[in-house]
């Protein structure tokens, strides 16, 4: 059988702004008008971290705009601080390191993987100014390469 693979937000910005230097695949606790939501590709990460409280990561600032057909009443509020669902020994692997300093966890995409609504979480590093210079020259130099090794 296949995997079912498919993404439904990403964090352009994430690979950008933050070294990551480890990624983790989390369930997520959502309520039906989230999923559905998500599935009609109406979510943004833009502005998302993770955080640790009592012992369980928690997704922050993550948008999912409420669901057109549904009232206001059953409705989920779209900002909502949301669980990430890991196994014991990741939760503790990643609270010795968000407890270091400098390491924050970023969400880099929220997809659905055989029905399930799944996000990448990686842990990263804050990028200072001149390593996004770097990475922005590299960039313009292999779109340069390229360039010339197309038109010869």
């Amino acid at each position: 059988m296949a995997n079912y693979y498919r993404v439904l937000a990403d964090n352009r910005q994430a690979r950008f702004n933050y070294e990551i230097l480890e990624t983790y695949e989390a369930g997520i606790e959502l309520v039906g008008t989230e999923v559905k939501s998500l599935k009609a590709g109406k979510g943004n990460l833009r502005d998302a971290y993770g955080i640790v409280r009592k012992g369980q990561i928690m997704l922050l600032n993550l948008y999912i705009s409420p669901h057109h057909t549904t009232s206001l009443y059953f409705n989920h509020e779209p900002t909502r601080t949301r669980r990430l669902l890991l196994h014991k020994d990741e939760i503790r692997k990643l609270i010795v390191a968000v407890s270091q300093k400098g390491l924050t966890l970023i969400p880099l995409k929220v997809y659905q993987k055989e029905g399930w609504i799944k996000v990448d979480i990686g842990l990263a590093r804050n990028k200072k100014l001149h390593d996004k210079r770097e990475d922005m020259k590299k960039r313009d130099d292999k779109r340069e390469i390229e360039r010339t090794m197309k038109n010869h």
